[in-house]
């Protein structure tokens, strides 16, 4: 599948509208963003039913604001709109396949119970 293009306008659609969605932040002027494009095209080829997106922060800063971004690369990877990976620095492409597959297995309605049962203690913490 061809790695596409984000921006703020079309963020929130692709987030809502795929089940899982690769996000590699990056900047043309980056070396090691440079370095990891080609792995990042490659994997997008044996993942047809996953989105690989690209957000130039050069050009969205509000997207980049909005994640808090202070390194690139950073890759993020969404699953049912719920945030599980996000992290600076490049990935090998075995690495990556890895990261693919654990985010795969993961049982989502255990995720959701997990981070409501996360925000009522950080309530009950507050109160």
């Amino acid at each position: 599948m061809a790695v596409e293009e984000m921006t703020a306008q079309s963020f929130e659609e692709t987030i809502t509208e795929n089940g899982i969605v690769i996000i590699d932040f990056w900047a043309p002027w980056c070396g090691p963003c440079r370095t990891f494009s080609p792995i990042f095209d490659k994997v997008s080829d044996n993942h047809t039913d996953i989105v690989f997106a690209k957000v130039n922060t050069e050009e969205e800063e509000e997207l980049a604001r909005h994640f808090q971004i202070r390194s690139i690369p950073t890759l993020m990877i969404f699953r049912e709109q719920v945030i599980l990976f996000a992290e600076a620095g490049m990935l090998s492409e075995p690495q990556l396949e890895q990261v693919i597959a654990k985010v795969r297995e993961l049982d989502m309605d255990k995720v959701r119970a997990d981070i409501a049962a996360q925000e009522k203690a950080a309530q009950e913490q507050q109160a």
